[in-house]
């Protein structure tokens, strides 16, 4: 196993903390933002200003979040775009309530499990035309505008449209990623043409422009929901699809349909934390905050081994559950009451040694990629906490003719494995890693929250709350503070954790704090950039003010006004 203890050690030297700061605490790259009429973070800088200018034009949150969500699928087309599916929580400020939407798409209704074990598929491909499920993100804004919004939806779209037609400096970082996205990419038809329409991707700085895109944004825009789902874009990417040996149709893509779903909550240590049901992972960071908080982490303090290691094995509990239990709910019954319940968490919690690595854990016996997040807040006290994503990167590199954008590649995350929760059937949505996060106080609105990452996401949702509840950091500290990663416990595609995984570290953490960890079995690496993608509201209720931040690792941005 490459990259292992050894360098770890050596890296440990050095720290991501803040250098020479006046004001602020050890971890901190910045001041938190402050604004008393709106806030945006997200992961482009021009897609916040974007957010800004329709909170200004008076849209509120959601008008807001939309147009910044078609903006990045342009601006960060290596973790976003129409091609892919959507996850929000809104609180809305007149019902004083939590509203949580699933976008996500399901399978293509003409492909079975029998085609996959017919053919020698142990597992569904990461790119081509098989891991395509139907892309929800279209008709999830239309949900969300139709409940919430505000302006009329040809405003809303039109910065995007602009910037598309137009073009837009690309950033280092999304430069960086087209560029190796393209390396496995281009062999499939549609992708050169739309992302190296010089032979290459563009290096950063140069301007780079979609008309397909353009095209594209402004059918819906004009059109609604029905311009993407029905019709020539329809026609176009379902005649695409089949030319080269996949199923999605135009079917499919009629008969598609969002779900409102009511977010489910735990209380930790008197705040509650609140995710989506399956078929998204979201109730896996509840599950390691209920184990947690049976522990006083504070006392253990910020980065050490006792810490570390107690916050691993939680991890490993809650997802061996995770492989086990999370799916399409409208195909499996997932127990979420009894997987959050307080008598489940401290059964669970018997199981971690505290001196010592588990190799494997079995999930509890019970009765029954890239991505983009963003969030937004308005005057009004509306805030959205929202996560798109077309998973791996740029997707499955299935590029419609003149659309301007590629097909997500969701579907690999199903199982082959006959009788597990998240196998493979026909029109069924796949688990899903992409999850919003909200945290609520007394009933009242306190953080809209979320970071990028597949298996990271629960991982540091879960980090996130415990910095600050725990730790007392604040918004931007929280973010920035180096984090632990786990990979390596059973997956929902059905292979089974059975050497303890490997613990990543970010740099950061004391060398003695490594030793000790080793020590007690576990195996210690790094991974450089695979943390990253924290976007941050906090509501302060005493100044009537909000906070936002935005992490130093990507080319995110918190702004207000």
């Amino acid at each position: 196993m490459k990259k292992l203890i050894v360098a770890a050690l050596c890296l440990t030297a050095f720290s991501v903390q803040a250098q020479d700061r006046v004001t602020g605490k050890k971890w901190a790259t910045r001041s938190e933002v402050i604004a008393q009429h709106g806030m945006a973070a997200t992961s482009q800088p021009l897609a916040t200003q974007v957010a800004l200018d329709i909170l200004k034009k008076g849209g509120n949150a959601i008008d807001a979040a939309i147009a910044a969500n078609a903006l990045l699928g342009l601006v960060e087309p290596t973790g976003n775009g129409i091609g892919g599916d959507l996850f929000a929580i809104i609180w809305d400020a007149k019902t004083e309530k939590l509203y949580g939407l699933n976008a996500s798409g399901r399978s293509p209704q003409a492909l079975t499990l029998e085609y996959f074990k017919k053919n020698g598929y142990e597992k569904i491909p990461s790119h081509g035309p098989l891991p395509v499920s139907v892309p929800g993100a279209v008709d999830g804004w239309f949900e969300m505008h139709g409940k919430f919004g505000t302006m009329d939806m040809q405003e809303i779209l039109q910065p995007a449209i602009d910037y598309a037609n137009n073009g837009f400096p690309v950033s280092e970082l999304i430069a960086w990623y087209m560029e190796q996205g393209a390396k496995t990419l281009q062999r499939f038809p549609g992708f050169k043409e739309t992302y190296m329409p010089n032979g290459r991707t563009p290096a950063k700085g140069e301007i780079f422009k979609n008309p397909g895109l353009a095209a594209t944004l402004d059918k819906i825009a004009k059109g609604g929901k029905d311009a993407f789902y029905k019709g020539e874009v329809a026609k176009t990417i379902a005649d695409y699809m089949q030319q080269l040996g996949g199923f999605l149709s135009e079917k499919d893509l009629a008969d598609h349909k969002s779900e409102w779903v009511d977010p489910v909550s735990v209380n930790y240590r008197g705040y509650d934390v609140w995710e989506l049901p399956p078929n998204g992972q979201g109730i896996a960071a509840l599950q390691m905050l209920t184990i947690l908080e049976g522990y006083d982490l504070k006392s253990m303090g910020f980065g050490s081994s006792e810490y570390v290691h107690t916050f691993t094995e939680a991890k490993k509990l809650a997802f061996e559950d995770r492989a086990k239990f999370y799916a399409d709910m409208d195909f499996y019954k997932t127990p979420v009451e009894e997987l959050l319940s307080e008598q489940y968490a401290a059964e669970r919690r018997q199981l971690i040694s505290p001196t010592a690595a588990g190799r494997s854990y079995p999930a509890g016996a019970l009765k029954d990629g890239d991505t983009i997040y963003m969030t937004v807040a308005d005057k009004d006290g509306n805030m959205v906490s929202l996560i798109q994503s077309n998973y791996r990167g740029m997707g499955s590199g299935m590029t419609p003719p003149g659309l301007g954008f590629i097909l997500q590649d969701r579907g690999e995350l199903f199982s082959l494995e006959e009788g597990h929760a998240n196998v493979f059937e026909p029109n069924k949505r796949p688990f899903h890693t992409i999850i919003p996060a909200f945290v609520t106080k007394d009933g009242k609105p306190w953080i809209s929250f979320g970071l990028m990452g597949g298996a990271t996401q629960p991982q540091g949702h879960a980090q996130i709350v415990i910095n600050m509840i725990d730790f007392g950091m604040n918004l931007q500290e929280a973010g920035d503070a180096p984090r632990i990663l786990h990979n390596g416990s059973s997956q929902p595609t059905g292979s089974v954790m059975t050497d303890g995984g490997v613990l990543q570290l970010e740099t950061g953490f004391d060398y003695e704090v490594i030793r000790e960890l080793v020590k007690m079995g576990h195996k210690i690496s790094w991974n450089v950039g695979a943390y990253g993608g924290y976007q941050a509201i906090m509501w302060d209720a005493v100044n009537k003010v909000y906070y936002g931040a935005s992490e130093s690792r990507k080319d995110g941005q918190a702004a207000g006004y």
